[in-house]
């Protein structure tokens, strides 16, 4: 993926992590459009950055997705980017069933159907590009589970191995499949996250990942150096050492 010329959709945008990739992304000429499903903030976002286009987007309605996605290929034909960034984060205490499912069904549904159904309704559309990507958006957890978040960790999995998968079947088109792997990052993705010591500083991972995309255009999974103790685990032979290391504090935790 270059770095700049694009015409880049992010999903899930309005906050954290697809917020500033948006903001760092568009400094780098690149047209950003953004989804999310708070109104209110999309119009605050709109008004503090003139040109950066918005949309109102529920990944958990797939007629919603489906009907969004052909108005914001309507009105931006040249959108070669897709960044599904649709994603929550809950604590789960899975030896109390009652307590859990709810949680664990919305986790799924947001996190690997809000993404799965975004993809289905643009991969046409950027096939039909001389140059494309899907960026998707998995998680250290993927590779390391945090004891608290179960449904979390399963759906970050999933989208790795989607990511994969698709990246396979789409060879041979010109649409290039890249997986972002943000490691625990100071947002609000968890309660008292922003805090935590063990998060990374927001920016600096976003300046992190833009380097690794300029300088590495063609890699398959971009990588801050902070995720790859979590990442390499089960290669270096470690992987039980890093999973207690993860869970001797939680993200809240200083």
């Amino acid at each position: 993926m270059q770095i700049t010329g694009n015409t880049i959709f992010i999903a899930g945008a309005t906050s954290g992590i697809g917020l500033a990739l948006a903001l760092a992304l568009r400094a780098k000429g690149n047209e950003v459009i953004i989804g999310g499903r708070r109104t209110e903030l999309l119009d605050q976002i709109s008004a503090e950055h003139p040109g950066l286009h918005s949309y109102r987007i529920d990944t958990t309605d797939p007629e919603n997705v489906a009907t969004l996605a052909q108005q914001v290929i309507a009105e931006h034909p040249e959108l070669n980017v897709l960044i599904p960034m649709a994603g929550i984060m809950r604590v789960e205490d899975w030896t109390d069933p009652e307590s859990f499912l709810a949680s664990a069904e919305q986790t799924i549904t947001t996190n690997v159907l809000g993404p799965i159904r975004l993809i289905a309704a643009f991969t046409e559309h950027l096939q039909s590009r001389a140059e494309a990507a899907i960026v998707t958006v998995s998680s250290g957890l993927a590779f390391a589970p945090l004891q608290a978040t179960p449904s979390y960790n399963a759906s970050k999995a999933a989208i790795h191995m989607l990511s994969e998968s698709i990246r396979l079947q789409l060879a041979g088109t010109s649409v290039q499949v890249l997986e972002l792997e943000p490691p625990a990052v100071a947002t609000d993705l968890l309660p008292g996250q922003r805090d935590s010591a063990i998060a990374m500083p927001l920016d600096e991972f976003i300046s992190e990942v833009i380097t690794l995309i300029e300088s590495q255009p063609d890699a398959k999974e971009i990588q801050v150096e902070n995720v790859k103790f979590l990442r390499y685990g089960e290669a270096r032979g470690d992987y039980d050492q890093v999973v207690a290391a993860i869970n001797l504090h939680d993200l809240a935790g200083a």
